[in-house]
């Protein structure tokens, strides 16, 4: 039998399965390093397949690994399980989660044919912008015998290669001292008036930045009371850019945003996180291109890339991608014209669209690998990556 028929034939089996599987991770989302249900339900299922499941991998308790077969080739597909805070599943991770292990089911029915190794990652916490939890697995070694990576994204449009901009996630607090705001003010140091002042600083040095370039913000703190001189203030903040190295740029003109809020006032600064970046990901072009093949053969129709850089994001996924060849395309659901991280984008990922991206995703990956481990140069090649 034709292997991608036989890949298709054995997927039918679980397509109700991940259907459901796929509905209730969406009615129990867990937000970052919390993803305990998701993640036993998905191990339990991939080991009711034939598969052997490691939990508790790289140090992180939700974090698992799935393998089947023994071939030389080794071809990961990572299964994201968090939710985000407030929204639920507002980034599809409940479609992504169970496409992959859709993805991993299978291939695995001709792993052996083909002398591959399937391996599914389980990976929390991508929302968890401080350190993505793909990040703490790869400085863990989870992703070291693996010779490429796929996974897709639910989005509005079916792409090739989403535009993934490098990124570093941060928390800044400035300390001041508190005083009576109309009896009293020159015994306080403004913290809040620091953050204004760097707040000014990032918009005067906006027309100096690149078009990619992204630095934006929410305050979490802003004062106690307005007869009271803010002692503490503080705020989440990103930035991101096309590359890391354009991200070491801005990130630095940012920071110096900041330290000028302090010199001002004479507040303390201090940054929370920002040491373990994001990174822009960089495509497998050829995997990349057999996965639209074979997804286009489903009846999808991609985006132009100048729609694709449209929609720019970020992702621990790119970090995978300077370390192994990966993929990380776009599959579309009807989302009636919601964006990622929205309610109604959230609703729309447990809709017949979503349940239909859970199986093509599925199959699409599948037949990706199967094409992989068929072409004898993009083997050899990956082969070598190790």
């Amino acid at each position: 039998m034709d292997t991608k028929l036989a890949a298709r034939k054995h997927l039918e089996l679980s397509k109700e399965k991940l259907v459901k599987l796929s509905h209730n991770i969406h009615a129990n989302p867990e937000i970052a390093y919390e993803e305990e249900k998701t993640s036993l339900w998905l191990s339990e299922f991939l080991d009711s397949q034939g598969f052997k499941v490691e939990q508790g991998i790289a140090g992180l308790p939700t974090a698992f690994k799935a393998t089947f077969g023994s071939g030389p080739l080794n071809i990961g597909i990572c299964a994201e399980l968090d939710a985000l805070p407030g929204v639920g599943h507002a980034c599809g991770h409940n479609i992504i989660a169970t496409s992959g292990v859709g993805a991993g089911i299978a291939a695995s029915k001709v792993a052996d044919d083909l002398g591959i190794t399937i391996t599914v990652l389980g990976t929390p916490a991508e929302e968890y912008l401080k350190s993505g939890g793909k990040i703490v697995m790869l400085e863990n070694g989870a992703f070291d015998d693996l010779h490429a990576a796929l996974m897709n994204h639910p989005m509005s449009l079916d792409i090739e290669e989403m535009a993934i901009l490098a990124a570093s996630f941060f928390e800044v607090r400035y300390k001041g001292k508190s005083a009576h705001a109309s009896g009293a003010p020159e015994k306080g140091i403004n913290a809040a008036d620091a953050m204004t002042i760097a707040q000014t600083a990032i918009g005067l040095n906006r027309p100096t930045m690149r078009s990619t370039d992204r630095v934006h913000g929410i305050i979490t703190k802003g004062g106690d009371a307005h007869n009271i001189i803010p002692e503490l203030v503080t705020a989440d903040y990103a930035v991101r850019a096309k590359t890391v190295d354009d991200l070491n740029i801005v990130y630095e003109k940012t920071m110096r945003a900041f330290e000028a809020g302090a010199l001002a006032t004479g507040a303390e600064l201090t940054i929370d996180g920002g040491s373990k970046p994001f990174a822009h990901m960089e495509h497998d072009h050829e995997m990349a291109s057999l996965y639209r093949l074979n997804m286009e053969s489903l009846g999808r129709s991609f985006a132009t890339p100048e729609q694709a850089w449209g929609i720019p994001v970020s992702t621990d996924m790119g970090n995978v991608s300077l370390a192994i060849p990966s993929i990380h395309p776009g599959i579309s659901i009807d989302t009636k014209g919601a964006a990622n991280h929205q309610p109604a984008f959230a609703d729309a990922c447990a809709t017949a669209s979503a349940d239909r991206a859970v199986y093509d995703g599925a199959l699409g990956m599948a037949w990706t690998a199967i094409d992989i481990a068929s072409n004898k140069n993009l083997r050899e090649r990956l082969l070598k990556k190790i």
